[in-house]
């Protein structure tokens, strides 16, 4: 875990528009004051991130969050109430103090309270909500380790923390409570079915969108290793020099990674295993189908958009 000097340096270099790569639970992000346009210009520079793709601005406490709430839902404290801190974002409408430029122009904002006490620390120390994308190339596949951010990002970033291994491994679910229903934007970890059963309605679920999207991650392409890549089942692997992501169906491959075959350690596992399978110098990443089950809705919405 990150020493007290490192913890003082990323509070100084956040209050003074730097960038700090942050663990959180999902993955590691990267971090810059919410409230401070070039320092989030910045996040777009050296992630190469569209200005349609607004970024979620990370909170160490409701009280925080409404702050930069123009309306906070009942739905929004129920919410909050059962999955904060955790893999949970909420968009609502903004106030003026939040940038255009974190939230592609839109009058909404995405809000989530984290669940690591590493990222959590840091804003409470720094006082200043943060904006914190994935800390990797925009469409590329995100880090869940210090390493996977020094990979990708090497020396753009000031400062890089490392918190361990994230533990859900995967992005937070997004709903949006912007409107007269609540809409899933992002699937996660935290399942549409928990949602409908925390507020007790329907939850209606959003595709692809053109223009500035109302979450992260809906790009076509997005979570994608740099080798081609293809989803397979029964076992049958491309020709050519294969490294397979398998769970379920064993064969021969130069290079084979074996995925846990619960969602949760599925989950965990998977960037990681998509980045050594990106490291290892194959023709193509063959990836072995999932279940088709609600549980694993999240999975499936990471994989249809890196399997291009």
């Amino acid at each position: 875990m990150p020493s007290e000097q490192e913890l003082v340096r990323a509070v100084w270099l956040l209050q003074n528009g730097g960038l700090v790569a942050l663990p959180t639970e999902t993955v590691y992000g990267l971090s810059a004051n919410a409230l401070d346009v070039a320092a989030v210009q910045r996040i777009y520079d050296v992630k190469g991130r569209p200005k349609t793709s607004p970024l979620i601005v990370h909170v160490a406490s409701i009280e925080m969050a409404r702050s930069l709430a123009r309306e906070w839902p009942l739905e929004a404290n129920i919410l909050a109430g059962a999955f904060w801190p955790g893999p949970l974002t909420m968009v609502v409408k903004k106030r003026p103090v939040v940038p255009d430029l974190v939230t592609a122009g839109l009058d909404t904002v995405g809000l989530r309270m984290p669940a690591h006490p590493v990222m959590l620390e840091v804003i409470r120390r720094a006082q200043v909500p943060l904006a914190a994308p994935s800390a990797n190339r925009f469409t590329e596949v995100s880090p869940t380790t210090a390493q996977h951010v020094y990979d990708s990002l090497g020396d753009a970033v000031d400062l890089i923390l490392d918190g361990g291994p994230c533990r859900v491994g995967i992005e937070s679910t997004v709903v949006s409570l912007a409107g007269e229903e609540p809409v899933l934007l992002r699937p996660g970890m935290i399942s549409r079915e928990d949602l409908e059963r925390l507020l007790e309605r329907p939850v209606r679920t959003v595709g692809d969108v053109e223009g500035a999207h109302p979450s992260p991650g809906l790009h076509h392409k997005h979570y994608s290793p740099r080798t081609p890549a293809v989803r397979v089942s029964d076992g049958k692997l491309p020709a050519g020099r294969v490294a397979y992501v398998w769970w379920r169906t064993p064969a021969d491959a130069a290079v084979a990674i074996r995925m846990p075959d619960d969602v949760a350690g599925y989950a965990r596992e998977l960037y990681g295993a998509l980045l050594e399978a990106d490291r290892a110098g194959v023709d193509v990443i063959a990836v072995e189908a999932t279940p088709t089950a609600a549980e694993w809705a999240a999975i499936e919405d990471r994989l249809r958009r890196a399997l291009q």
